[in-house]
């Protein structure tokens, strides 16, 4: 990577402007762009050849950031600049900013906002695994999933609108670069794609009643898809109608419940080890 010739100095420069906007999730959308912040980020990003607009980089950090890429490049038209600390740290999302910040396009290749219609037009494989998601509203729980998806083979997570942004803060920093080559779909008629996909295999919605099956009981095998719900009120009850199945997790009595984080990976690991 070849070190930037570009001082900006100036709050009010239009790229300064623009990363400090991309915070908010109206602008992300508006402007068809993401931000990212810090080193192992940005080394993922080049590694996986996202389609970057603009790497911001911390003056006293610029060194460390180079000899950190390497023989990494930018992409072509990439724009790479440097800023003084204190307009950097003005705008930096961290704590303790590591140095550098990334604008990057949307990945519309591997994270699609689908129809009905073409959500029924998707092939997968018959060993698929398949993880709806039903209004995971905690950023942080949602980066563990798309992590922990990633590390169990997962083919695609399936979140209703209602979900956080996958491109809030938050969610990049807890998925740990793993949402760079995660498929993800977000569906709006999310009760609908949750039972058009029960057509043709099982769909475990994991929740507690009377007809659940205690995990370990029901196996969990490749092609069935696993459906976790909201943080504080699970799923809903047409998305468990429209399940094939339901699954709860065994634990201790005086625990009311897991988190939507810790539940989904126990499930994507029992559904990992059905292989």
């Amino acid at each position: 990577m070849q070190k930037p010739q570009e001082l900006i100095t100036s709050r009010q420069n239009p790229l300064v402007m623009l990363a400090a906007k991309l915070t908010e999730r109206k602008h992300r959308e508006a402007q068809g762009l993401f931000r990212f912040d810090g080193k192992k980020l940005f080394l993922e990003a080049l590694l996986h050849h996202l389609p970057l607009v603009a790497v911001l980089l911390r003056e006293s950090a610029v060194d460390a950031i180079m000899d950190a890429a390497g023989a990494l490049a930018l992409p072509e038209g990439c724009r790479s600049v440097i800023l003084p600390d204190s307009l950097f740290d003005r705008i930096s999302e961290e704590k303790s900013p590591e140095g550098v910040m990334c604008l990057s396009k949307r990945l519309d290749k591997i994270h699609k906002i689908i129809t009905i219609d073409k959500w029924r037009e998707q092939k997968f494989s018959p060993s698929a695994r398949v993880l709806f998601l039903e209004s995971v509203r905690d950023p942080g729980n949602l980066g563990t999933i798309v992590r922990v998806a990633r590390a169990f083979g997962v083919d695609a997570l399936v979140l209703s609108a209602d979900c956080a942004d996958i491109y809030n803060s938050r969610v990049l920093r807890a998925a740990m670069g793993t949402l760079f080559h995660q498929p993800i779909f977000v569906i709006e008629d999310f009760v609908d794609a949750v039972r058009h996909f029960a057509t043709h295999t099982r769909v475990f919605a994991a929740t507690l009643g009377a007809q659940a099956v205690r995990l370990g009981q029901a196996v969990l095998r490749p092609g069935d898809a696993v459906v976790v719900g909201n943080e504080g009120h699970g799923l809903s009850p047409a998305v468990i109608e429209a399940a094939t199945d339901r699954i709860y997790i065994p634990m201790e009595p005086g625990v009311e419940s897991l988190n939507a984080g810790v539940a989904a990976s126990v499930l994507l690991w029992e559904l990992y080890r059905g292989a």
